[in-house]
């Protein structure tokens, strides 16, 4: 019996190499004998860098960035010497989790964190880029990472702008003279499942710039100096990526790497599934278990258990969902290749309580689909 073991983390409880452990340990107590192959997942948002260095066997390496907001953070990125490719998590650097709530200011929070991360990875010698931009607090247009690696934006003053989206509105000049020249030989791939535009009703600023502190106001103000910026880079490059999809993803960050790394957007996690060779782990397996916190409709618009998924069939292996919670139109999963679903919660309990128990549901949750199993095949 060879069961592969691939989900995603459970937000506010446990990392995706946690839940692994805790559903082989389920799996483990009911069937001694078994192989069981843990493969932790991610769809490119917060926790893609840990799983892809955990299946991969990469390492982790750890700097002092510039948060989203000035402050140093301390954030890890992944390196995998083999391929000499980085994993960069854009969470780590100018995440939304790095604010709290009532600080949270998308006229004035910074990519540069994040900029300073990918200069490591140049100083590095990588040769691919992988850059997992779910979970930031920015609407900057990735303008402040452009900066950490040596862009100037000036006013008309020729003085260097302040940091954030909102100061791009007085921008006058862009000196590209000092852009690392290394981003011209790595190949850059962002992991990333929006396909919002830029500008506009379905932009950056109109869409995730309110949950990243912005009033009505500020939406507006920074959709128009996004579009200013936009304006400028198309001057400079002699080509326009604004209406592109995924130029709004991680408030413009998705534009930055379009016009100026030249990188191309995949779903996250297919990025993760290859780095992690899913498809060479889940050959020849009985049973691949997958998971995530909340399992529903949202899982289709490419969430680590609809990918794990499209990777099974196509070897025709029944995939089992262990989630925290089944949401509204989880059955419609079950015509895209999940087989079986279930929920963790033994009874009623609170949302705290299953979270600081999950390991533990998990693991008997996990032994209940082998002891099932087990009956099914007699």
């Amino acid at each position: 019996m060879k069961v592969v073991i691939a989900p995603d983390s459970f937000k506010d409880s446990l990392d995706a190499a946690g839940v692994a452990r805790a559903i082989a340990s389920g799996l483990a107590a009911v069937w001694p004998q078994a192989t069981l192959v843990e493969c932790p997942m991610a769809d490119g948002g917060e926790g893609t860098m840990e799983a892809i260095v955990a299946a991969s066997q990469g390492e982790q390496r750890r700097q002092q960035v510039r948060g989203p907001l000035g402050a140093s953070v301390e954030a890890a990125w992944g390196w995998l010497p083999e391929s000499r490719t980085a994993v960069i998590e854009m969470a780590q650097a100018s995440g939304i989790q790095l604010i709290p709530s009532a600080q949270r200011d998308a006229c004035r929070s910074s990519t540069w964190g994040t900029g300073e991360l990918v200069a490591a990875a140049l100083a590095a010698g990588a040769r691919r880029i992988v850059l997992a931009i779910g979970g930031s607090a920015t609407n900057d247009g990735g303008s402040g990472m452009l900066r950490a690696l040596g862009l100037r934006l000036l006013d008309a003053q020729g003085q260097p702008l302040a940091e954030g989206g909102l100061a791009l509105a007085q921008l006058a000049h862009i000196d590209a003279s000092g852009l690392d020249p290394r981003l011209a030989q790595v190949q850059v791939e962002v992991a990333a499942d929006v396909d919002n535009p830029l500008c506009g009703a379905n932009g950056a600023s109109a869409i995730f710039g309110p949950q990243k502190g912005a009033s009505p106001e500020q939406v507006q103000a920074l959709d128009q100096a996004l579009g200013h910026f936009a304006d400028h880079c198309a001057q400079l490059l002699g080509k326009d990526v604004r209406d592109q999809p995924g130029s709004g993803a991680a408030g413009g960050m998705g534009f930055a790497a379009k016009a100026f790394m030249g990188a191309q957007f995949r779903p996250g996690v297919e990025v993760v599934a290859e780095l992690a060779q899913l498809d060479t782990l889940v050959q020849g397996a009985d049973l691949v278990i997958t998971g995530e916190g909340r399992f529903d409709a949202q899982t289709l618009r490419g969430k680590t258990p609809m990918g794990v998924a499209r990777v099974a069939k196509r070897h025709g292996v029944p995939v089992v969902v262990l989630a925290g919670t089944l949401g509204a139109g989880y059955e419609q999963l079950y015509a895209h290749g999940i087989d079986a679903a279930f929920a963790l919660a033994s009874g009623p309990m609170s949302l705290e309580q299953a979270c600081a128990d999950a390991g533990n549901l998990l693991k008997a949750r996990a032994g209940d689909v082998a002891r099932l199993w087990q009956v099914a095949r007699r």
